[in-house]
């Protein structure tokens, strides 16, 4: 059985608990690993450990030095490209394909174009007139903030750990991450990645378990922790934002979502129907900028709904080692239980199933995993719980609409402000419409097209702040100002 040990300041150990916690395959629920579980101790030791390495040899280097680093790292997660493609469909259940072209690769990217952003964005400065006319020059330095605390998500774990450790590190700061006790493999890699570039001890620490009265807690309550950065739902960024509360410690956060997708019937229409099944359904529904509402414009209503009903019914279930299977299951029996009870509340609210809405058949070594069918409806009103809450699940409520004005109310009609993907052919609508939805992120005929250089967060109850590009420098170091009098 293997073993996935914390990584504390360059060493991969059990911890003081000598505690482990089963980690379970998605495809079968069989347990495939056994998860040391991080005491309190253990948590404190990291956060030392990553306080120490500022002040050692990780804060001495030059931007060049780390840039340099960061690169290499990079290099060497490509390296172990198939080490990494493997442990994340261990861990999650999802196709060889989703890990190859898009969570790997990107984890990879996130060291480079973040080394590149720090090493290639100026810093302000201003001159200004005094009153004995010599003036004033004013600049600005980049400091790191300090030991910064990383709680990353399941859904798509090494991609979206990396997000935030790559920028992390290459603003000089140390980090300790906590990732989903659902999804520990491709931490623990990066350590052995870290060890292998000869990254200073302390630098990059893993602290496994789980949230209240765990790791999580542990690590976002502790007073050594200058910041904290956290993808996940938005009732645990709640918590968490009142422990950062405790010595003012500054946070970012993409929380939840309940995106709308707006496709006008001047779109093209192949390209709309492609896009929005990929919106639903990618990661088997499991993503925070994913579709769960989507808007038809009333003319092409019936055959659009049409043709994403035969695209869902199309899926090919199977293990993500097999390359005809293009769909996974779930990550937890957990998880299944919670997004099942939406399909059963959806019916109960009066919705028109047009797919879906149970369990597949599944072969005898897969029934036991955590498979749902893709699922869509029609017929329910806003008001209703499937239109209203995150599912974070493979399924979308389908409505009609006859008017710009009203599809904007529509989409901005819920709590949350994440993102959105509008599809139509009219150039003026596009920048219209775009601009009147309030969220983070829009995408105009396609979604998850990511320039990461661009700002990446949510509005409303859907995020704090901003990353990605120059946004990231800002949140991950302190901006000084030096003024010198002439």
């Amino acid at each position: 059985m293997q073993q996935i040990k914390n990584f504390i300041n360059g060493e991969f150990v059990i911890g003081s608990a000598n505690k482990f916690f089963d980690k379970r395959s998605p495809v079968n629920n069989q347990v495939i690993a056994q998860i040391a579980e991080a005491s309190q101790a253990d948590v404190d030791a990291a956060v030392k450990a990553a306080h120490t390495a500022l002040n050692g040899e990780w804060g001495k280097m030059t931007v060049d030095q780390r840039v340099e680093m960061l690169y290499a790292v990079a290099n060497e997660i490509t390296r172990r490209f198939e080490d990494f493609v493997a442990a994340e469909m261990a861990d999650t259940g999802q196709p060889n394909h989703v890990m190859r072209h898009v969570f790997i690769p990107r984890g990879a990217a996130n060291f480079k174009v973040f080394a590149d952003v720090v090493k290639n964005v100026a810093a302000e400065s201003f001159t200004m007139a005094t009153p004995d006319g010599r003036g004033a020059v004013n600049y600005a330095v980049r400091n790191p903030k300090g030991v910064v605390g990383v709680i990353s998500p399941w859904n798509a774990p090494f991609m979206l750990m990396t997000w935030k450790v790559g920028p992390a590190l290459a603003c000089g700061n140390t980090v300790v991450v906590k990732p989903s006790e659902e999804t520990p493999m491709t931490s623990a890699l990066l350590g052995e990645v870290m060890n292998a570039v000869g990254m200073p001890k302390g630098v990059f620490n893993v602290v496994n378990g789980f949230g209240p009265d765990s790791a999580g807690e542990f690590l976002t309550h502790h007073p050594m922790v200058d910041a904290i950065t956290f993808t996940g739902e938005t009732r645990t960024g709640t918590a968490i934002m009142k422990a950062a509360a405790e010595g003012m410690r500054d946070i970012s956060f993409e929380l939840g979502g309940k995106n709308a997708g707006v496709v006008f019937a001047d779109a093209n229409f192949d390209d709309a129907v492609n896009g929005i099944f990929r919106s639903v359904f990618l990661n088997s529904g499991q993503v925070c900028l994913g579709t769960e509402r989507v808007y038809v414009e009333r003319p092409i209503f019936d055959k659009f709904v049409a043709a994403l009903k035969a695209k869902a019914e199309a899926v090919k279930y199977g293990r993500p080692e097999d390359h005809g299977s293009d769909y996974g299951p779930l990550i937890s029996a957990e998880h299944k239980q919670k997004v099942m009870s939406y399909y059963k509340k959806a019916v109960d609210e009066g919705a028109t199933v047009v797919t879906g809405g149970g369990v597949p058949d599944m072969p005898d070594d897969l029934k036991d995993g955590h498979w749902i069918q893709p699922t869509i409806w029609t017929g329910l009103p806003e008001t209703a719980s499937v239109v209203q809450e995150e599912i974070f699940g493979p399924c979308c409520h389908i409505r009609p609409f006859d008017t710009d004005e009203e599809v904007i109310k529509l989409a901005n009609d819920t709590q949350y402000g994440l993102s959105t993907t509008i599809w139509t052919t009219n150039l003026a609508r596009a920048h219209t419409v775009a601009a009147k939805i309030d969220v983070g992120i829009t995408w105009v005929n396609s979604w998850f097209l990511r320039d990461l250089r661009t700002a990446f967060g949510g509005s409303k109850q859907s995020g704090i702040g901003r990353e990605g590009g120059v946004h990231s420098l800002e949140f991950y170091t302190e901006t000084r100002n030096i003024c010198i009098k002439l």
